[in-house]
């Protein structure tokens, strides 16, 4: 009951408060997270502060003309609100390029598959699925982190495993699934 909801349930203001960087809590608490993700990155960019250490790491990194009444300095509110940047103030560079290496490696993998199979099969439908599933966290990933999140982490290893699965049946020549014809798959599988 001690809190009031900044939310509304008019549609206008929600869409005129997505660009609203000056009051919106939510958006300027976003920017500071940022901004103390980015510069905890320039002082570690190699290996970066560790695993999980974000929230216990970046008060002194907060500009203060960013900090909000969501802001803390007690280590006990948040993430980065970025898969990137959070990914690069804890883990560094390294292991960002990795992440986004298997991102390319997914999309790659999974779009080649998709060309190659028929266009109304079942498992190109499932695959289309997954890959649009892919692309929502994704594009989702710089406005917010929920891998730390098992729910959310299995959804998108899910993905990967189903797009990793999928392709190394093809890879197999597996009979069930149905090629396209204007493949090079030989004729016992079209």
């Amino acid at each position: 009951n001690q809190h009031k909801t900044a939310s509304s349930g008019d549609i206008r203001k929600h869409i005129s408060s997505i660009a609203n960087i000056r009051t919106d809590d939510s958006n300027v608490e976003r920017l500071n997270r940022w901004t103390s993700a980015l510069r905890m990155f320039e002082e570690k960019p190699l290996l970066g502060w560790g695993p999980g250490t974000y929230m216990f790491q970046y008060a002194p990194y907060q500009a203060s003309y960013l900090k909000t009444r969501e802001s803390s300095n007690l280590g006990l509110k948040g993430n980065a609100h970025s898969e990137y940047l959070g990914l690069l103030s804890e883990a560094g560079l390294p292991a960002a390029l990795a992440f986004i290496l298997i991102i390319v490696i997914l999309f790659y993998k999974g779009f080649k598959l998709a060309l190659k199979l028929k266009p109304k099969s079942a498992d190109r439908v499932i695959l289309l699925g997954v890959l649009h599933g892919l692309i929502t966290y994704v594009v989702h990933g710089f406005m917010n982190n929920f891998l730390d999140m098992d729910k959310v982490a299995a959804l998108f290893w899910g993905y990967a495993a189903l797009i990793l699965a999928m392709e190394y049946l093809y890879s197999k020549s597996n009979p069930r699934i149905e090629i396209s014809s204007k493949t090079s798959a030989p004729d016992s599988l079209t």
